[in-house]
């Protein structure tokens, strides 16, 4: 048998310190090779770790609390999710090196390994160490803040838009609804508040059920029990929606409640909203209204809501003789007051809605309405254009042809007015319920709309809707208090609102024909004449704010 001898192994110097090695791409030895590559680059040699003393629970990233005992597989995964960089390298090995137990250290070994050249793998083996952070987790932080509120009461109304909080917030201050809440907090949907009793929750509820139509229901979480004595301590929780339909809004009944309801015509307009819905057919001035219980057998939303009004120039109006209460059936012939903007997509010919604008704007529409009352030839009204709309409702598609008219009027307009740069010298107050903030009533900033950021363009435009609809409607202002605004104070032109494009102040100011009279704002030559029967605010309707009072008398 003959002895073959193997290959020779080739070996190289290292060029560092000169010893024999495999040749490889670097021509370094493993100890040159590690004192040149730092394979751990990139990952901290120190982090921490966040421990509540009184579940024994650590924070596990991104925000959730585990149960991990001293040197468990669970508290290593903790640890290894805090590191940056691991995800660059490969790990091989990870342990615990015993620490003292009141040290509030942890130390871990770890081995990783990487690929620095070709073909050449490095591994490497260093420690990190932890330090434990003691906090407190939002359990028990509630705990420890010896539950505060005892009571929440969320009020939520799915709709794109504040104006019925901006309302509901002023009913809550004219009947001192708020005297007993603790805390208040705006969510996108609504508003939520807070109570230290349950007595106090529920009178708002029925606070609630008196002023707007809603539905509600309650849940409770068990705090805390004493088996020996038989009590328990609890938080409850009270769901208020209100319907999410508005004044003003184009609403189709469904005609089975339509015939319930008198057989009124279904396509409608919501005239009223009190604790029930009042709706309004223009066309026959027949009225019909709906309680909470009987909407939420059968729920239906709006078609559009107010800001799909188009505006509309009257032509000529008949009165037919026919009344009921303040409105007056006529016979309107109106037209589209200048281009109308079209709902096509983008994208489409320029040129071909320019042509449908044109000819639209040159079309004369006949209707009936419930504004006989207080609409003269010339006179500037909103209305919504329903031979140009698609609406996706069943029961509005169901409707017979002959039932759905071209046009139906809501409400006068008067756009010369709203044109002129005049201030508004009446506000409102706002409930004030924050750290910088005196009282329950200040001038501060507002209830609603203090979460600023998000949509705040929308939200300015809420407001000045808010302030319009008070303005034009008597009976709306019946319902809130309106205070004198100081003559110290100057909003900005023609807003209404303080502060612009800040964040808002709980004060609006309006016009009254004293303030006018006495500072005339400046026209430009190209704007119309007043509307002689604009509803100003009568100087009669206003209320002293005394809180402005005291603080004017020491300058005097």
């Amino acid at each position: 048998m003959e002895f073959t001898p193997g290959p020779a192994i080739h070996r190289v110097l290292c060029a560092d310190c000169g010893t024999p090695i495999v040749p490889n791409s670097a021509n370094l030895c493993v100890a040159c090779l590690r004192n040149t590559v730092d394979i751990t680059e990139g990952i901290p040699k120190q982090a921490s770790v966040s421990f509540c003393r009184n579940c024994e629970r650590f924070l596990s990233p991104p925000a959730s609390w585990t149960l991990a005992r001293p040197e468990s597989q669970e508290l290593l995964a903790i640890c290894l999710k805090k590191l940056k960089g691991l995800n660059k390298v490969r790990l091989t090995d990870a342990h615990f090196i015993w620490t003292e137990p009141h040290s509030k250290r942890l130390r871990v070994s770890l081995t990783i390994q990487k690929e620095v050249l070709t073909a050449t793998v490095l591994e490497q083996v260093f420690e990190i160490e932890y330090l434990v952070q003691h906090g407190q987790c939002p359990d028990c932080t509630k705990l420890a803040a010896k539950n505060t509120w005892k009571a929440l009461v969320q009020v939520r109304q799915k709709v794109p838009h504040k104006r019925t909080f901006l309302f509901l917030e002023q009913l809550i201050l004219k009947h001192g609804a708020q005297k007993d809440t603790i805390s208040l907090k705006e969510v996108r949907d609504g508003l939520d508040f807070f109570y230290s009793s349950r007595n106090h929750a529920v009178k708002m509820v029925e606070f609630l059920a008196s002023v707007v139509p809603i539905r509600s229901k309650t849940s409770e979480q068990l705090l805390s029990s004493d088996t020996h004595s038989g009590t328990a301590n609890f938080k409850y929780t009270y769901s208020v929606e209100i319907i999410p339909i508005c004044k003003d809004d184009l609403v189709c009944i469904p005609p089975k409640m339509a015939k319930q309801m008198a057989n009124i015509n279904p396509l409608t307009i919501c005239s009223r909203v009190g604790n029930s819905l009042h709706f309004l057919d223009p066309s026959t001035l027949q009225s019909c209204e709906i309680t909470s219980p009987i909407y939420w057998r059968a729920p239906f939303e709006s078609l559009a809501s107010v800001s799909d009004l188009v505006e509309f120039t009257v032509l000529d109006i008949e009165p037919t003789g026919n009344s009921r209460g303040k409105h007056v059936a006529a016979d309107a012939q109106v037209a589209l007051s200048g281009a109308f903007k079209s709902s096509r997509p983008h994208g489409e010919d320029e040129s071909m809605m320019d042509y449908e604008n044109s000819s639209l704007a040159n079309q004369i529409f006949h209707t009936r309405t419930h504004l006989g009352g207080i609409l003269q030839p010339g006179d500037t009204v909103m209305g919504y254009f329903l031979s140009n709309s698609n609406f996706n409702s069943d029961d509005f598609a169901a409707l017979p042809s002959h039932r759905v008219p071209d046009v139906m009027l809501v409400k006068k307009s008067y756009p010369n007015r709203r044109k002129k740069n005049r201030t508004r010298a009446w506000k409102l107050r706002s409930i004030a319920r924050e750290a910088d903030e005196e009282g329950e009533t200040s001038n501060a900033r507002g209830l609603v709309g203090r979460m600023g950021g998000r949509d705040q363009k929308k939200v300015e435009e809420d407001y000045e809707l808010f302030l319009r609809e008070l303005e034009e409607d008597e009976e709306m202002r019946g319902a809130v208090n309106l205070y004198r605004a100081p003559k110290s104070e100057k909003p900005g032109a023609g807003s209404g609102l303080a502060g612009g494009k800040t964040r808002r102040k709980a004060q609006f100011e309006m016009d009254v024909d004293e303030s006018e009279a006495a500072a005339p704002a400046p026209e430009d030559e190209d704007e119309g004449e007043d509307e002689a029967d604009f509803p100003d605010v009568k100087l009669d309707e206003l209320l002293e704010d005394f809180d402005e009072m005291t603080l004017e008398e020491p300058q005097e």
